[in-house]
């Protein structure tokens, strides 16, 4: 009896060891199922960002008329094409892929950012560029072509720096630049706080606001902050930002409204 009830322990031992290798156990996630199942969340997510961006666009405001295009532009895109002097005040319509917004602009505040400003949108510069800097509770930066060898034609066609005559408020666009004098090219940022304190008195000089919109700014996609590399920007543009960057957000047009 002692030898038939050693065989039938060792019997299911050997049975419970095998079940345990081989991973019988009916409810166990196997490598295959726990792939299967993120891909299923990730097309789940995928999709609801897909239909909340939908909604965003429908709730966002819908585009202005496009302004005839001013008398004397020649049609070229390059710095030096860039000769029209801007209207005292204009808007541009920003046409995103999460929305729409509106800035206005004022030569007043600082006429040689904003005459800047008018060239590179009249020459359809920022169509097509992507929203690659977003810091919550800061700045959304912009302003690299996704073109490299048009954005090499731009980068060192630097602008003067003038006084600050307006705030970096919550709201307001302003040219970015680096600790070296006359450095403004084509890169800029919407504050999304006051920022005032901190970048006024280094000269950063705002000038033009969003008038209509900024619900559509502070909804631009942080997912990616301020890991994208400025200088494979620079070099790639959107071949580099398209496929490591995907659901960045971007500006499918902006131009000067009536």
């Amino acid at each position: 009896m002692k030898k038939v009830l050693s065989i039938g322990v060792v019997a299911a031992l050997g049975i419970a060891c095998i079940v345990a290798i081989n991973g019988c156990q009916p409810n166990r996630m196997t490598p295959e199922r726990a792939l299967a199942a993120r891909e299923v969340e990730l097309k789940l997510d995928q999709t609801e960002r897909e239909q909340m961006k939908e909604e965003q666009n429908a709730a966002s405001t819908a585009p202005l008329e496009r302004a005839p295009l001013p008398e004397g532009y020649n049609g070229g895109k390059a710095p030096k094409d860039a000769t029209l002097t801007a209207p005292d005040t204009f808007k541009v319509q920003f046409v995103c892929s999460n929305g729409n917004f509106v800035v206005e602009c004022h030569r007043d505040w600082a006429p040689i950012g904003v005459d800047r400003f008018y060239n590179l949108v009249v020459q359809g510069f920022f169509n097509e560029a992507r929203f690659f800097r977003v810091l919550p509770g800061f700045v959304v930066q912009f302003g690299i072509n996704g073109d490299p060898a048009l954005m090499g034609q731009w980068r060192d066609a630097t602008i003067q720096d003038e006084a600050v005559k307006q705030g970096n408020r919550r709201g307001t666009l302003t040219f970015a630049k680096s600790s070296m004098p006359n450095s403004r090219s084509t890169q800029l940022f919407i504050n999304l706080n006051d920022n005032s304190a901190g970048l006024d008195p280094q000269g950063f000089s705002a000038f033009g606001e969003v008038i209509d919109g900024m619900n559509v700014v502070e909804s631009i996609s942080a997912k990616y902050g301020k890991k994208p590399n400025q200088m494979m920007i620079q070099e790639q543009g959107n071949a580099y930002l398209q496929p490591n960057f995907p659901e960045m957000d971007y500006i499918k047009e902006a131009y000067i409204a009536q």
